[in-house]
């Protein structure tokens, strides 16, 4: 087993996912690069993790597949032996943004699978090998971070299907923070508000314009580095005493003001 701590992050191919891929590589961490579809992305993403100086592996699995969640935990484990933490990143919006009197089944289902159960699931069987491996002093303190969204608490009507998976995530964080606690895992969410990638730029000027007329407090688009900053911070052990915590990685967003 190594002596390097690793990370397994979903949807690690491009985006935000990819910011903290390189921020963890930039500390000496080992990254697992899980991606669904994008192989040339996830592959600039290996590339530049291994410029950096790191060790990377590449991992081609759709977390919202049994088959696929499993193969993807034993490729990680082959590889290195260790989990010190868990980054649940992948997530997609709907195909087509809908009015939800209108949204399909098969949207809704698409949506909460890749964005929820998935998670659920994987973090369900990654939360096991780590209680294994805390019990026999293999590693210490691992952890887990869900990647949510400002759409938890804030409702778009037309993509409700986003924002319900978005919302079942900040339960499903404190649940596993509560679970997990005594086990030694603490357990994070970060709610990104409007990150400047792929999945907004089909929705640029729109966001362009909100963010000049303060959407926020701090007057700028966030990016992929702000989120993987505060995962960085939760990685690196500096919130040793708070777990099921909400940090909000949003300008300000979340504020409620007059």
């Amino acid at each position: 087993m190594t002596e390097q701590r690793v990370a397994l992050i979903t949807g690690a191919g491009r985006g935000i996912g990819r910011g903290i891929a390189l921020a963890l590589a930039g500390r000496g961490w080992a990254v697992v690069i899980n991606f669904r579809g994008n192989a040339a992305a996830a592959r600039e993403t290996l590339q530049l993790v291994e410029a950096a100086g790191g060790r990377g592996l590449l991992v081609q699995a759709d977390v919202g597949a049994a088959s696929d969640r499993e193969r993807l935990l034993d490729e990680a484990l082959h590889a290195f032996g260790r989990l010190d933490l868990l980054v649940n990143n992948a997530g997609m919006a709907p195909r087509q943004r809908m009015d939800m009197l209108e949204m399909s089944e098969a949207s809704y289902d698409e949506v909460m699978t890749v964005n929820l159960k998935g998670p659920f699931l994987l973090t369900q069987a990654v939360a096991r090998r780590m209680i294994a491996s805390v019990r026999a002093g293999a590693v210490h303190g691992p952890k887990i971070v869900n990647i949510s969204s400002i759409s938890a608490y804030t409702s778009s009507t037309n993509r409700a299907e986003y924002c319900l998976s978005k919302a079942g995530m900040a339960m499903m964080t404190a649940l596993f923070a509560d679970r997990l606690a005594t086990e030694g895992i603490n357990v994070y969410e970060i709610r990104p508000g409007v990150i400047e990638t792929d999945m907004t730029s089909t929705v640029k000027d729109k966001y362009d314009r909100l963010i000049a007329e303060g959407l926020a407090p701090i007057r700028r688009w966030g990016q992929p580095d702000d989120v993987a900053r505060a995962v960085v911070a939760i990685a690196e052990g500096y919130l040793p005493f708070s777990t099921g915590e909400v940090i909000n990685v949003d300008g300000g967003f979340h504020l409620r003001r007059l």
